[in-house]
């Protein structure tokens, strides 16, 4: 019992080794990461295997919309990350738990308005991106249930990203493996056994977050030693909110930019036809695992930054970021060639379309390289939203993507045009993003070396 209160404990990453603190961090974020990925994932090998591949792809287009209005929460979470982090560093209890009952109250306003404008703007979003009108309704009802009563989707981002600021990586991960065994269960219930198909995938969802969120509550009301939250932390106050929103905003207006981007391009991705929709689906799903080692990583460095610029300890920071980074390349790479090897078995498990798996494959290996360079962008990038600079990652949104990958992915779709490919090569799409990614890890590079990111401190 003792050892398994030892690993619930949160690090801190202020003392000790910082490469192995960080791994430390990682890997339950990495554990953690996959369970997530596994939502999406089972969700499409179920309604895939069960109900076929217009339903595959209907769940897949689904997903641009649904990172859209999510924005709030992604910006809420990253906001409440840092200053946790920072404030638990500095050891100042009575701001800790001021920050967290202002998120908690924060994010109960943001879902109700996410469920309102998901209603309305839900079908006008998918018929602006020219979704087939053999999938529409599908992902019209996937939607519709995930953002409009899934207030479990909200909390359970906001609170897990609260934890892990107080340097619990190993808590969400827990209860997200618990939330993801309960919906393979209900997947496969609702759709296998009810018939329910695509609708069944969204209840099951909405269920098992619901739950994860809920424990993750209970985990943070018992983290006395660090802070006691009482009613009057949860009073709205207005320096905290205004913090909160300062930090959150531009991660929140990244993800914003990403998630257009994804929809400007889903426009162009529907036009190729169900076939490439749904090979656009499988490799998306296999992505979401290759890229986990930089999600977990760019995590682990923005909690690592946090406390440690909350603590004054700059130089461990920039230890830290080239150890960290290090450290990332190589498990990404192993990745990368571990996908590219079993690339044919991975996608198979998603259909038995062999012109489906080919597709799949080759789109597959035209993003490969992009994976090395993000896993430095990711690595830099948490350094700096760690310290308080939120404001780069942005810069460095909008010119990989508003301003490199959307124009050059219509401009490769235009120029291969042919008799044989009226609207061009689909593998434009995919082409667009690995140069994205790769011009991404080029600016990490530079805006961390630039050091501007040292003068951001919350405190």
């Amino acid at each position: 019992m003792r050892s398994f209160k030892s690993i619930m404990a949160p690090v801190d990453m202020t003392t000790g080794s910082p490469w192995r603190k960080i791994a430390v961090f990682a890997f339950p974020m990495f554990l953690g990461n996959i369970a997530q990925q596994l939502y999406n994932t089972v969700d499409s090998i179920v309604v895939g295997r069960y109900v076929g591949d217009l339903a595959l792809a209907a769940v897949g287009s689904a997903g641009p919309v649904m990172f859209l209005l999510i924005v709030l929460f992604v910006g809420i979470s990253n906001g409440a990350s840092i200053m946790v982090a920072q404030y638990q560093g500095a050891r100042d209890k009575e701001r800790l738990a001021l920050t967290i009952g202002n998120c908690i109250v924060s994010t109960g306003v943001c879902a109700i308005f996410v469920a309102v404008l998901a209603y309305f703007t839900v079908r006008p979003f998918l018929v602006l991106l020219n979704t087939p009108d053999t999938i529409i309704d599908w992902c019209q009802s996937y939607l519709l249930i995930i953002l409009c009563i899934n207030f479990g989707q909200a909390y359970f981002s906001i609170l897990s990203e609260v934890l892990r600021g107080l340097g619990d990586s190993a808590s969400p991960l827990i209860f997200l493996s618990i939330s993801t065994i309960l919906n393979i269960i209900l997947d496969i219930y609702f759709v296998a056994s009810l018939g329910l198909g695509v609708t069944g995938v969204a209840i099951a969802t909405v269920i098992s977050q619901s739950v994860s969120a809920l424990l993750c509550l209970i985990k943070i009301m018992r983290q006395r030693e660090f802070f006691r939250l009482k009613p009057v932390h949860f009073k709205p106050n207005g320096i905290y909110v205004k913090k909160i929103a300062s930090l959150g905003l531009p991660t929140g207006i990244t993800q914003a930019v990403f998630s257009l981007s994804m929809i400007v391009v889903q426009s162009l991705t529907n036009s190729f036809g169900e076939l490439f929709i749904a090979a656009n689906v499988i490799v998306m799903r296999v992505d979401g695992f290759v890229v986990l080692p930089n999600l977990s990583f760019g995590t682990a460095m923005t909690t690592y930054s946090g406390q440690n610029t909350g603590a004054k300890l700059y130089d461990r920071v920039e230890k830290g970021a080239r150890q960290g980074t290090f450290l990332v390349l190589g498990i990404t790479t192993i990745f990368t060639a571990l996908v590219l090897l079993f690339g044919h078995q991975l996608m198979g498990i998603f259909t038995s379309t062999n012109e489906l798996i080919s597709l799949s494959i080759r789109c597959m290996m035209i993003i490969s390289p992009g994976y090395i360079a993000m896993a430095v962008s990711q690595s830099l990038l948490g350094i700096m939203r760690g310290a308080g600079d939120t404001i780069t990652p942005l810069w460095v949104a909008i010119i990989t993507t508003v301003i490199l990958r959307v124009p050059l992915a219509y401009f490769l779709s235009f120029i291969t045009r042919s008799a044989e490919y009226p609207i061009g090569r689909s593998e434009s799409v995919f082409i667009s993003l690995g140069v994205a990614w790769v011009m991404g890890g080029l600016l990490a590079i530079i805006f961390y070396k630039r050091g501007k990111w040292k003068e951001k401190s919350v405190i």
